[in-house]
């Protein structure tokens, strides 16, 4: 097997570009292959997204849902770990081309960059109304919940500090509806006793999604329960509602014709994603079709359309070869369709037969409102409350990517658990 940069043979060389979840398994599978490969992402290390809502509400830290990608990949003696940022695809040339200029050359390229936030032409809205995708974007919004909290302690006019206690989510999908969750608990639990001139409880959150009903991905009836599970934690929820503006001062919202006004100090984005923009130069430079969210086509081995070298997976591709509906953006399906490219690869160069198109296998879709709350669909089976909760504690634990990291989570979360207490309650980044 060819250790990368002795120059001993002539391996493949495979470009992964993204250290998610798609990329990752990809790496981990190829790494036990006879080619050189080669990972490159902005950031070093791996974070585990369906977390970071945790990050964010102070019940974890960064550093417990992230792992080094250096760390993760170190027995995999083909490997290079690069950090750089991938601004440019050659695809006569096939190289990389990374913001310094540095170029990097490829025989075949799995590109695994994700998503992004998306404001539907409303970019002006992200300073208001911070989405969750990094860590700094966690920590951003766990300082603007702490901080809407001593505020409002501070506010001796209740009218003044009543958009303090106010807190809006845009968006119903499983981050939006765990985000308010988590904030029903910190107002009525975790914060309870922490101050002096209020009461945590009386803070108000409001949980808006444009469809008509919480979780749309999910069965009717387990919408209702997951609904009814953040209405007894004290969370409002408007359903068929849109925002349209956004401002210092609060939301205007929508209803039919109808519109209305929430002030409040504190807004959170789980509303909506778009592809990241290297799906857009990889459409310019080989005319493969993009989607409105910004992903490119893919074919049904996910390879792009007369690029049978160059693959998109994740987040970043549409995948129109699924009973013409697009796939989740979920951690699994990255997930298969990292393994599935790697060992396409695999067979490729052992020059075996091609494989069957790439087809998903949902496994169960799940989200958590808060303590022994959740709902969970199995296809089989629909779960809520504590039994799909503790089915959501133990699946998130197994995809955790370090023994250490399950290590560490699970004792912030026993600990949670019996105190009601969330440990990382820090405001960074500045003065309040």
């Amino acid at each position: 097997m060819r250790v990368v940069g002795t120059g001993q043979d002539r391996a493949k060389r495979v470009i992964v570009v993204g250290g998610g979840f798609g990329g990752l398994d990809a790496a981990r599978i190829l790494g036990r292959s006879p080619v050189a490969l080669t990972v490159i992402d902005r950031r070093n290390f791996h974070l585990f997204q369906p977390l970071l809502y945790q990050v964010a509400t102070g019940a974890l830290s960064p550093g417990e849902i992230a792992s080094p990608l250096r760390v993760v990949l170190n027995r995999n003696r083909n490997t290079e770990v690069l950090l750089g940022d991938v601004t440019d695809v050659d695809v006569q040339r096939r190289k990389v081309v990374l913001r310094d200029g540095a170029e990097y050359g490829y025989d075949y390229l799995i590109v695994a960059t994700g998503a992004t936030h998306h404001y539907f032409g409303n970019d002006h809205w992200a300073k208001l109304a911070p989405g969750l995708k990094t860590v700094e974007d966690a920590t951003e919004i766990r300082s603007r919940i702490l901080a809407a909290f001593e505020h409002a302690e501070r506010e001796p006019d209740p009218a003044k500090r009543r958009p303090w206690l106010n807190f809006v989510i845009v968006g119903g999908g499983p981050t939006g509806v765990e985000l308010a969750g988590a904030l029903g608990e910190i107002a009525n639990d975790t914060l309870r006793h922490d101050f002096h001139h209020i009461d945590p409880r009386e803070a108000q959150i409001t949980l808006v999604e444009g469809e008509p009903r919480l979780l749309p991905g999910f069965p009717p009836d387990l919408s209702a329960r997951a609904e009814e599970q953040l209405i007894r934690l004290g969370v409002r929820t408007r359903t068929g509602t849109r925002v349209v503006g956004i401002d210092p001062e609060g939301v205007t919202i929508e209803s039919g014709e109808v519109h209305d006004r929430i002030a409040a100090r504190t807004v959170l984005w789980a509303a909506g994603v778009r592809a990241n923009r290297l799906g857009k130069v990889i459409a310019e430079r080989t005319g493969a079709p993009l989607d409105r969210a910004g992903r490119v086509h893919v074919e049904p081995d996910l390879s792009v359309r007369g690029h049978p070298e160059i693959f998109v997976i994740g987040d970043l591709a549409s995948f129109p070869h699924h009973g013409g509906k697009p796939l989740p953006g979920v951690a699994p399906v990255a997930m298969q369709q990292g393994r599935y490219v790697a060992r396409l690869i695999r067979r490729r160069e052992a020059g075996g037969a091609a494989p069957p198109a790439f087809r998903y296998v949902n496994k169960g879709n799940l989200a958590t409102i808060g303590r022994n709350k959740a709902v969970a669909d199995f296809g089989f089976a629909r779960l809520s409350g504590f039994f799909a909760w503790f089915t959501w504690v133990f699946v998130h634990l197994m995809y955790l990517v370090e023994f250490e990291n399950r290590l560490l989570v699970l004792t912030e979360w026993v600990y949670n658990y019996i105190t009601r207490n969330r440990g990382a309650r820090l405001i960074t980044g500045g003065k309040p």
